[in-house]
């Protein structure tokens, strides 16, 4: 399914995967990004979810991270001298901790230009000196962050990071939330968000559209293209708010109204407003 008709061309991918080894990237398959509505601002995740089910036998949790307040836009994620230190900082890193234990990165927190690696290990001996040392040789001008705790249960993964649902329809909306973010959005403006359906029949289309327009939704096209399964296209708009909790309700909804007709929702966009 197309869900997506007007998705940015950015460096996503990158962004959100910035802290990992080039080998990390290649061994992970199952990582997501969501994000999520915090006091301050929205908060970035990039979870490893294969671990839910398979967990290695580390039973410490390592929280490592440096703070990029002088390297961020202004919605505290990383702009591109942030993104290079983040990188540096996160390889180093995991540098030292290969050489001192075995250890699992499971998630990445990016929030209040802060940028947080999330480790399980199985060993901390000598671990915060080791680390210490790393930065007062290469990060000794930046705050840093390194939370060490005894964690045998995962409930920092279970609890703190893991999401809450995790339905595709879920992951591909926080997708392209996560790249509104990573370009310096915070989600926080109503702006105009347009949403595609397509139907196998005329009829149920313009059933649907009756629908819509007693929830003040504008009908801004109806096409016809005799190729596809479900040939009759509808295009509509509206101006609400794109935080996760609001634009994952309204999607849900739509979805499922759509159904009710024979439709298929297409997916949304909307425009970047950068914060200032």
């Amino acid at each position: 399914m197309l869900y997506f008709k007007n998705i940015f061309k950015s460096t996503l991918k990158y962004s959100i995967l910035l802290f990992f080894t080039i080998s990390n990237i290649h061994a992970q398959e199952d990582w997501i990004n969501y994000v999520v509505k915090k006091d301050k601002g929205i908060m970035s995740i990039t979870i490893d979810m294969d671990l839910i089910y398979k967990k290695p036998n580390y039973n410490n949790l390592l929280i490592v991270g440096p703070n990029f307040r002088r390297k961020c836009l202004k919605n505290g994620f990383p702009n591109k001298e942030g993104i290079e230190l983040l990188s540096a900082f996160s390889d180093s890193t995991a540098v030292v901790l290969d050489k001192l234990t075995k250890n699992r990165l499971v998630g990445i927190i990016t929030y209040q230009c802060m940028g947080l690696d999330v480790f399980y290990v199985k060993d901390t001996l000598d671990l915060r000196k080791s680390l210490n040392e790393l930065f007062d040789r290469n990060f000794k001008s930046i705050t840093k962050y390194v939370i060490i705790d005894y964690d045998k249960k995962w409930n920092y993964y279970k609890n703190k990071i893991y999401p809450n649902f995790s339905s595709d329809d879920f992951f591909i909306d926080h997708q392209y939330l996560s790249e509104l973010v990573f370009e310096g959005d915070d989600l926080a403006k109503n702006r105009t968000i347009t949403h595609w359906f397509n139907f196998n029949r005329e009829k149920k289309r313009n059933e649907f559209v009756e629908l819509l327009k007693k929830f003040n939704f504008t009908i801004d096209s109806l096409n016809y293209k005799k190729e596809n399964k479900y040939p009759y296209e509808l295009q509509i708009s509206h101006k609400g708010s794109i935080d996760p909790e609001s634009i994952i309700k309204l999607t849900e909804k739509l979805k499922i109204y759509s159904e009710w007709f024979k439709g298929q929702y297409d997916g949304w966009s909307t425009e970047l407003i950068q914060k200032k």
